[in-house]
């Protein structure tokens, strides 16, 4: 399990030392420090006449995170188990259910579950509330806690109740945790057509990302028609390993920029010579869990022209986060800039919208289950860079396939529409040989479908 939104984050690659005391301090007026004066009033009233004894360290934490949490949804005050849980998203392994959680209003909601995971195979969704974790209620209890209960020794059962909107009853569910490997890239060949899925940004992205080109190439003993990278449910990770996977791509121009409070604070990211996919045609799949890295991507090959983004619109998170230390395990996470694609555009709140619109219609809830988005968080911030597209969409149509049945895809052999789409879409250049290799059915990999008790 993650802490809030820790795979949703463009973290910047190296720590930020900056002096909180310094100028800061030096600019406060007198306003502020009456202010200060009732916010010691308030914690020496606490102190002296709440109904249990409380210790200072609770107290100055919460305070902490409730200044941090009047800022955005993303900004937050990092703890030993945060610090735990980042080098987890980056470089380790656990044992738990593969569970991607953050708290809402005293909830904890399920951003995404990890492919090949229990909690993925025991059909546990994006969106989710879990309320109980073996029988017992969790709401109210923090973030902490929850994910205490649900990591543990592998092969141990655990279950789970959820609240699934646009369901009447909770849903039971039952599993084993299993150890968690971190498998950021997995790639395949498709007849002539190469699949990458990149699952989350850790440290290791786009090195994995370019040997994924490299394996497709010689399993095939030539270069394919084109790829498929597959970015759905993806909450990003590492600003790095964004770049890096956008340079696989790129052999030149602006990848993305990421800009300040002050106007001349603009860092620009750039492509280096050389495309590792040699100019072959790329799809980018997308959905509302292709979030921050994901979307950088995203927005730098649509931007370029360099690929063809197909799916459904993006979760909207074009933020960056600062990690800014304030001891030997604990720091601030910061929201310090906006990124930007090249063209200009912010992906904040509206996400990037595919230039081929695709439902996942092979998702039995796919019309009934709510889609939560950027825009949806409270207090999140507003894109102050708006763009008319109206013009652009010309073309009203929906292909007469979007209105087949999970059922009926699943007579036919598709288990994933969109990647059946994609992929027959790019075997189209290699004629009808080629689109029957491609969308040859294989095993079913969608997780079942849990069922209310």
């Amino acid at each position: 399990m993650a802490r809030p939104l820790l795979t949703a984050t463009a973290i910047v690659g190296s720590l930020c030392l900056i002096p909180l005391a310094t100028q800061a301090m030096a600019a406060v007026d007198t306003d502020t420090y009456r202010e200060f004066d009732q916010f010691l009033d308030v914690f020496n009233r606490v102190k002296a006449d709440y109904v249990d004894k409380v210790d200072d360290k609770t107290l100055i934490k919460g305070a902490i995170q409730g200044m941090l949490a009047a800022l955005d949804p993303h900004s937050s005050y990092v703890d030993a188990l945060d610090y735990d849980n980042l080098r987890i998203q980056t470089e380790g392994n656990y044992g738990g259910l593969g569970l991607t959680v953050q708290m809402e209003d005293g909830a904890v909601k399920v951003v995404a579950p990890q492919e090949d995971t229990p909690a993925y195979r025991a059909g546990v969704k994006s969106g989710d509330y879990i309320t109980h974790i073996d029988g017992k209620l969790i709401y109210g209890e923090t973030l902490d806690e929850a994910i205490g209960l649900m990591r543990g020794k592998p092969g141990t059962k655990i279950s789970l109740t959820l609240v699934r909107p646009g369901t009447d009853k909770p849903i039971d569910v039952t599993m084993n945790r299993e150890v968690i490997v971190q498998k950021p890239v997995k790639w395949e060949v498709r007849g002539d057509v190469g699949y990458i899925n990149i699952n989350t940004f850790s440290e290791n992205t786009g090195a994995d990302t370019r040997a994924a080109i490299m394996a497709i190439d010689k399993s095939l003993g030539h270069r394919p028609l084109g790829y498929v990278v597959d970015l759905r449910d993806n909450g990003g990770g590492l600003l790095t390993q964004a770049i890096a996977v956008s340079d696989a791509f790129l052999d030149h121009g602006e990848i993305v920029s990421q800009r300040g409070r002050e106007k001349s604070d603009i860092e620009r990211y750039f492509a280096k010579p050389g495309d590792d996919a040699h100019g072959l045609p790329v799809i980018v799949l997308t959905n509302p869990g292709t979030a921050s890295a994901s979307e950088i991507v995203a927005g730098a090959l649509q931007d370029h022209h360099r690929a063809l983004i197909m799916g459904e619109r993006t979760f909207g998170k074009g933020s960056v986060q600062t990690l800014l230390p304030l001891g030997p395990k604990t720091a601030l996470r910061l929201t310090t800039a906006r990124y930007y694609t090249p063209s200009g555009r912010s992906v904040q709140e509206g996400g990037i919208v595919p230039d081929i619109k695709v439902p996942e219609i092979s998702d039995p809830d796919f019309k009934s289950r709510p889609v939560f988005r950027e825009a949806d968080l409270r207090r999140h911030l507003i894109n102050e860079v708006k763009a008319d597209d109206k013009i652009l969409e010309e073309d009203t149509k929906d292909d007469p396939r979007f209105g087949m049945t999970a059922e009926q895809l699943k007579k036919q052999g598709i288990d994933d529409f969109q990647l059946y789409y994609a992929l027959k879409t790019i075997a189209r250049l290699g004629g009808p040989a080629q689109i029957a290799a491609a969308t040859k059915p294989r095993p079913v990999k969608t997780p079942p479908t849990a069922t209310a008790q």
